[in-house]
């Protein structure tokens, strides 16, 4: 006859087995997809698997009854390269949520495999404020930053300092198209006029051409609405051409610390801009910061970084409180229904469109003269609360909300 004890012992060992059943293939899989080798990534690439590492490692997977693995690839800034990688983690790799994806057309197609296959998308890289309007869905979050918070923030605030007529040099995909977009309506709404645009290839070299067509406008900002590489070779030829010398102003309206970095506060020095993230605000993202550097060859974090970080710790959260991360849908429900908190954004929430929601930074870059030491950058000239940063929900045309 079984005793009690052994009864208990059983039954234990069978609730256990249960629990475990929840997680699929017996592990949490995070798949960090990003540009490993190209004009992102140093935005996102091997910062980005950093930032995920530290955010499992913060977590502690064992104390919640947890394993967690992380894979990584390069999309190469490449839909059709970026999907391909998500169905075959999804269908043979046992990925169970997808992290990061810079690049906006790589993000958009990989938002269309992830509600397919029913998994998990944390979106920190991409830039494109449809990922939480036309193009929402139930699976995917968009985490750090959108197009609509940087128009906001940065156009808004450079028209009211006078900078009422615009010149967009852009980048041809979904990411520029809708960041020029967003901005020329801030642009338009304050009072100020667009004179025109035009757009450059991906990962360009030459912008001769562009800025020549941007200087002849005699417009008194030039936009910039692209990211990375093509940010910094932008204004380094701008800088070359005698732009600012002459009169007219550029607008980064997507600018990294990574790009201040590769640029130099000589030449950098002076841009306003917006982010959601700066590695000197408070003890906890001074501690994070050394902590990245030393595990990313002396980089400190991007916010898509600190991004990456943020969306994994979430996403653990509610993997252990729900015990379970085999139906992506409901996961990402789950995630929605609890508040975020975190060392790095602090408290926030996630809107029913997939909207994080936190503040945002108005920042300028620093003098040379005026910077302490490395990656000292940054003087914040205005916090934009989160209630505001963002779009408002009724106005995304995402067809999760309710009318």
């Amino acid at each position: 006859m079984i005793s009690q004890r052994a009864w208990l012992a059983v039954a234990l060992l069978l609730a256990a087995a249960g629990a475990q059943a929840q997680i699929s293939g017996g592990v949490v899989k995070i798949g960090v997809l990003s540009d490993m080798s190209s004009l992102y990534s140093d935005i996102g690439g091997p910062g980005s698997v950093a930032a995920a590492r530290m955010a499992v490692e913060d977590f502690a997977p064992a104390k919640h009854g947890l394993k967690v693995e992380i894979v990584s690839a390069d999309h190469q800034n490449k839909p059709d390269v970026g999907s391909a990688i998500a169905r075959n983690w999804y269908d043979t790799e046992g990925v169970d949520v997808i992290v990061d994806v810079p690049t906006s057309s790589v993000a958009l197609a990989v938002s269309q495999v992830t509600k397919d296959k029913n998994k998990v998308f944390l979106v920190s890289g991409a830039a494109s404020s449809d990922l939480t309007g036309k193009a929402c869905t139930p699976n995917t979050i968009h985490w750090t930053y959108d197009t609509w918070m940087l128009a906001n923030g940065t156009g808004n605030a450079i028209v009211k300092q006078g900078g009422d007529t615009w010149f967009f040099i852009t980048a041809d995909y979904a990411f520029g198209h809708a960041l020029e977009r967003d901005t020329a309506e801030v642009v338009k709404k304050a009072g100020g006029k667009v004179l025109g645009a035009v757009r450059h290839p991906l990962n360009n070299q030459d912008f001769s051409s562009f800025l020549l067509q941007a200087q002849a406008s005699k417009a008194k900002i030039i936009g910039l609405a692209n990211a990375g590489g093509d940010t910094i070779n932008s204004i380094k030829q701008a800088s070359e051409f005698g732009i600012v010398k002459g009169g007219q102003n550029l607008a980064g309206l997507l600018v990294f610390l990574s790009d201040v970095h590769g640029l130099g506060l000589d030449k950098a020095q002076g841009l306003i801009f917006t982010e959601t993230f700066y590695w000197d605000m408070n003890p906890q993202t001074r501690a994070f910061a050394k902590r990245m550097a030393a595990a990313n060859n002396g980089k400190y974090p991007t916010m898509v970084q600190a991004g990456v970080y943020s969306a994994i710790t979430h996403y653990l959260k509610a993997v252990a409180a729900g015990k379970t991360d085999a139906d992506g849908a409901k996961v990402v429900a789950k995630m929605k229904s609890m508040p975020t908190d975190d060392p790095l954004f602090g408290k926030g929430s996630i809107r029913a469109d997939g909207r994080k929601i936190h503040p945002a930074y108005l920042v300028e870059v620093k003098k040379p003269s005026e910077s302490k030491g490395p990656y000292d950058y940054y003087k914040i000239r205005a916090t934009i609360p989160a209630d505001q940063a963002f779009r408002p929900i009724d106005q995304g045309d995402c067809p999760l909300v309710k009318k």
